[in-house]
């Protein structure tokens, strides 16, 4: 991949993100600020992370709010379908926009097969997108989230901290307990990580 190709695609992508209708506080686009976050995560976490898993992570999200969560039955298995569709979705437009900057097919389907979550826990790339997903959870989302399900009780956190943690690496384990964390969900993370007695 030329640098050209590199910088061609990552304006691609981020104008797709610009399109996100959700702003931040200060009209920044959400889903824009979220690949900012992603792809800072996968630097912090390997420093020479090459050109292509640095796009990737932007791809993340990708156009996201064109399907949203409503159009699905509203239960686990209408919840589960959407997600899938989702990854399915985001690989596909993601490899578009880079096969449209000069990426060459073989690189664009690297990047389909990380965003999608292809090899979860036995594929680098798609590992490495998922422990930066987690960490912007985490560091970035957790508060908010729990806030906006009050109704929550404590375990059903728990679990699905437990479900987080459990598709981190080692070295997300490592990044994520260095975060500082809001009290209460620091405290939600500990349980979590107590074994069940």
């Amino acid at each position: 991949m030329s640098d050209a190709s590199f910088d061609l695609a990552r304006r691609a992508i981020d104008a797709a993100h610009s399109g996100d209708p959700r702003r931040t506080v200060d009209g920044y686009p959400a889903e824009l600020l979220y690949a900012d976050r992603m792809e800072a995560w996968i630097v912090r976490l390997d420093p020479t992370a090459p050109p292509l898993l640095r796009l990737a992570a932007r791809c993340q999200h990708l156009e996201r709010w064109t399907s949203p969560r409503t159009d699905f039955p509203m239960d686990k298995p209408g919840y589960l379908t959407w997600r899938r569709a989702l990854y399915v979705r985001q690989a596909e437009r993601a490899r578009a926009l880079l096969l449209a900057a000069g990426i060459p097919a073989a690189e664009a389907g690297e990047v389909v097969v990380w965003v999608s979550k292809t090899g979860l826990k036995t594929n680098p790339g798609t590992q490495a997108l998922e422990d930066a997903a987690c960490l912007v959870f985490l560091e970035n989302e957790i508060a908010d989230f729990a806030a906006t399900h009050a109704d929550y009780p404590e375990a059903k956190f728990i679990d699905i901290l437990r479900k987080t943690w459990r598709k981190m690496s080692p070295a997300a384990h490592q990044a994520a307990l260095a975060l500082d964390l809001p009290p209460a969900i620091a405290a939600l993370v500990r349980a979590a990580l107590t074994p069940a007695a």
